[in-house]
């Protein structure tokens, strides 16, 4: 028996459903209660817009919805692993499990499995609803809930770099070969020491080249100021690398994002912090995963010697500390402190260490 993941089907299906069902119930009450107390705050701003009313408001929670579900499910995982898990203690079903000869891992097996399933579901649901519903929330923000406009395809404060030198256009105006470029700057560099700065009011794409009408040259080490007239540069810069929106991570699936990242790197732009977000869609859904073996204490020991509660709350304790941690290596990685892969799976592969190390250490 002590060979098998799932010694028996009954209590298999048993544990999962149970811990799917009080899972679902924590994620319904939080979705509720959340979304009540954020209505509280947006709602007077919403209605602020002339001519909003009803309709808006529902919108905004359909819109706002998707997003609580998605970054609470790790929690509502935790919380239902903890009250089943201490539910059967309390009824000694753990004791009559292990006095068959189940070994703690077959125990929580089917919340690991269940778990499992929760974080496909997770993924889906942040890839096809949650990321849509940041894009068009975010847009609506920006206009204090107003008509949202569609997209003019003008760019401001663009930076672009070729070899040593930095490149950015006050604004950017048309795609392809018809891309123009206004007030523009050069920042010249040889070792990270600046040499010059060249400016034009205009540029636009002249057969491979840019072209920049009435431009002037600062020499810094001479202090010097130079007229240039009408000058080519940047043959290597594409018209597309001007014309790169600024990228929300949290407004872009998976697939989406990695596009988004190539075409960065390809415009010489920085990168790590939107790689760290890439890895993080998987090992965000994956942290589910994590759950039942963090809220493991919860399972063992005898309810009757007084401790059960405290093993909850040192559950709950380990599962909070990984959401902690996890925040905190996501925001290094986005200052670029953090390399990207360690910021997204750093403190999942933590913490699984931690949750391992204390159930063989404590039950094993």
């Amino acid at each position: 028996m002590q060979l098998q993941f799932f010694p028996s089907k009954t209590i298999a299906f048993y544990m999962a459903r149970m811990f799917l069902l009080r899972t679902l119930a924590v994620l319904a009450l939080l979705v509720i209660v959340l979304q009540t107390l954020d209505m509280l705050g947006e709602s007077g701003q919403i209605l602020a817009y002339p001519g909003n009313g009803d309709a808006e408001l529902w919108r905004y929670v359909g819109l706002r919805a998707p997003q609580i579900i998605d970054r609470f499910l790790p929690f509502s995982v935790l919380l239902g692993t903890i009250i089943t898990l201490a539910t059967l203690n309390q009824n000694s079903e753990v004791v009559s499990m292990k006095a068959a000869g189940l070994s703690a891992h077959q125990v929580l097996a089917p919340l690991i499995l269940s778990s499992l399933f929760i974080a496909g579901i997770s993924f889906v649901f942040e890839e096809r609803v949650v990321t849509r519903a940041n894009a068009t929330l975010s847009a609506w923000e920006h206009v204090d809930y107003g008509p949202i406009p569609r997209d003019s395809g003008v760019k401001t404060n663009v930076w672009v770099r070729e070899g040593g030198q930095l490149i950015q256009a006050g604004m950017v105006v048309g795609h392809g070969a018809s891309t123009q470029l206004t007030d523009v700057r050069i920042f010249t560099r040889t070792d990270n020491v600046l040499n010059s700065i060249t400016k034009a009011p205009r540029g636009r794409y002249v057969k491979g080249t840019w072209q920049l009408e009435d431009a002037v040259r600062f020499d810094v080490a001479r202090g010097t100021q130079e007229q240039l007239g009408t000058i080519r540069v940047a043959p290597e810069v594409r018209p597309d690398q001007f014309t790169l929106s600024t990228v929300d991570p949290d407004g872009l699936s998976f697939t989406q994002l990695r596009s988004a990242i190539a075409d960065l790197k390809d415009a010489g732009r920085p990168i790590a912090s939107l790689e760290a977000n890439l890895w993080h869609k998987i090992s965000g859904p994956l942290s589910a995963v994590l759950m039942p073996l963090l809220g493991a204490v919860a399972a063992f020991g005898l309810a009757r010697s007084g401790k059960l509660f405290l093993r909850a709350v040192l559950g709950m304790g380990l599962g909070f500390a990984y959401f902690v941690a996890d925040n905190f290596a996501l925001a290094m990685g986005n200052m670029g402190t953090y390399p990207p892969l360690m910021a997204a799976w750093a403190p999942f592969l933590l913490f699984f260490l931690v949750g391992e190390t204390v159930l063989i250490r404590t039950e094993e």
